[in-house]
């Protein structure tokens, strides 16, 4: 979504008063999908910004060098690599000390998960165990798929979009089968224990996952978790960095690019689902938010589809 992506060197937008610098995923172009891969070089300096700041993406790390330690809201977790890390969109993170890290990363958007809307779910359990220690047979997996990931993202051959999203599934479903965090330091400090204030972010979080929710307010969505619109506002505010209000949003589009990806809706339909009785309004929001048609999209998805499984049929 255009609000969770930039292109290259369009800086930071600046913090509010109190806040953390809010990063945003660079991609290549206008039509590029939002995701990206590679080393840490190849990502950029930033990938290893030793200043707390929190992204509008998905981060998953696989460490295979350095020292240091990496900060994760308020756990810190020292380097001993083979190590995997999952930081998800809005929690606060940063590389301090040692040599710093080396290895992998890729980043991608809640929106790049459209194929697979259950790895959102999985994404935000391994973001609550955050760092993984990887034994021999768990680093080689998953550093095959980081390299396979880096390997499609560099060439952009036909089809590499549902290349890129059917790895990233493997990739997402293999970390999940990793037993056990990288240790405990830190544990209890981490970002699911912090009182009641982050028990109403998460709840409104998975609040607005649902496809019912579609169209809902603040003020509905604070009503349905028992607080008041302020209190669900500043509870989101500080644990993601960002207002409930563009969360929802970005959660109507998600559901949108769901429907006009993977079912026969006509647009008229996918507008009334998520709450819009006028198409042509649902068109302009859809556009605003995403840079293309509805129509558009769902297009540019199915030839996506389309070049793949020609592909594999010509194997």
């Amino acid at each position: 979504m255009r609000r969770t992506t930039v292109l290259p060197g369009v800086p930071s937008l600046p913090p509010g008063a109190g806040d953390v610098v809010l990063h945003r995923l660079e991609v290549a172009g206008p039509d590029a999908p939002p995701f990206a891969a590679g080393s840490f070089e190849e990502v950029g300096p930033l990938s290893r910004w030793d200043r707390p700041h929190r992204h509008t993406f998905y981060e998953m790390v696989h460490v295979t060098a350095g020292s240091g330690v990496h900060v994760v809201d308020l756990a810190r977790w020292p380097l001993r690599p083979p190590q995997l890390a999952v930081v998800l969109p809005g929690q606060v993170h940063h590389w301090e000390g040692g040599r710093g890290p080396e290895g992998s990363l890729v980043l991608f958007t809640e929106d790049f998960l459209v194929d697979h809307p259950g790895d959102r779910e999985v994404l935000r359990r391994l973001g609550s165990r955050c760092w993984f220690a990887l034994e021999p047979e768990h680093d080689r997996a998953i550093g095959s798929l980081f390299a396979e990931l880096a390997a499609e993202y560099r060439q952009r051959a036909a089809g590499h979009e549902s290349v890129l999203r059917s790895l990233l599934h493997v990739l997402v479903l293999r970390a999940a089968r990793i037993p056990g965090p990288a240790g405990s330091a830190g544990r209890a400090a981490g970002p699911r224990a912090r009182g009641r204030a982050a028990a109403v972010a998460e709840a409104f979080t998975e609040l607005i996952a649902r496809s019912e929710a579609a169209g809902w307010s603040v003020r509905q969505c604070a009503d349905r978790l028992g607080v008041t619109p302020g209190y669900l506002t500043q509870a989101v505010r500080a644990a993601t960095g960002r207002p409930p209000g563009r969360l929802l949003i970005e959660a109507r589009v998600y559901q949108a690019q769901q429907m006009l990806a993977h079912t026969r809706l006509s647009v008229r339909q996918v507008a009334a689902r998520i709450g819009f009785s006028d198409p042509a309004y649902f068109g302009r929001f859809f556009r605003r938010e995403t840079g293309s048609s509805p129509g558009a999209f769902r297009n540019h998805h199915s030839r996506h589809h389309q070049s793949l499984e020609a592909s594999s049929g010509h194997a």
